[in-house]
């Protein structure tokens, strides 16, 4: 590591402390050649997922997309954003997890409808309507009565 006031490549950790939940270490540093303090961060770069759509077209996976399909599912319901920041990390935890380097869209849906059908039942249906691409209220009436068996 090269100190930042000198230029240096020789030092010394002084302490190491994991961060975020594990996901990181906080380094503390200290420069052989000047004795300047400074501090380092390391964390784990995951591989970049590709998204196989149904089309076999691939793109970059991207969170963001998860999110704001999450949020227009749970729109106008009583759901802190904390709950749905959760949903978020869940899913892409497990999908960076069961998936190397192509993750296909439909388990990324499959995912995203587990995580909402435990948080909020509408919010389920409002995805799922989407997702699954309800063409008449036959499909949704099916779909809200598998909801009541499930949980019964």
């Amino acid at each position: 590591m090269r100190c930042p006031r000198c230029a240096c490549q020789n030092d010394k950790v002084i302490d190491s402390r994991a961060t975020k939940e594990g996901a990181g270490v906080r380094r503390r540093r200290e420069c052989l050649q000047c004795g300047h303090r400074f501090t380092t961060h390391e964390e784990i770069i995951q591989a970049e997922l590709k998204v196989v759509k149904r089309d076999n077209t691939r793109e970059e996976f991207d969170p963001e997309k998860i999110r704001r399909g999450v949020e227009k599912a749970c729109w106008k319901r009583d759901i802190a954003q904390e709950e749905i920041d959760s949903v978020v990390q869940k899913v892409c935890r497990e999908l960076e997890a069961d998936y190397e380097r192509e993750v296909p869209s439909k388990d990324i849906g499959e995912h995203l409808m587990e995580a909402l059908r435990a948080l909020d039942k509408v919010a389920y249906i409002r995805f799922a309507s989407v997702y699954r691409d309800f063409q008449g209220v036959d499909e949704f009436i099916s779909e809200v009565r598998s909801i009541g068996k499930k949980d019964a």
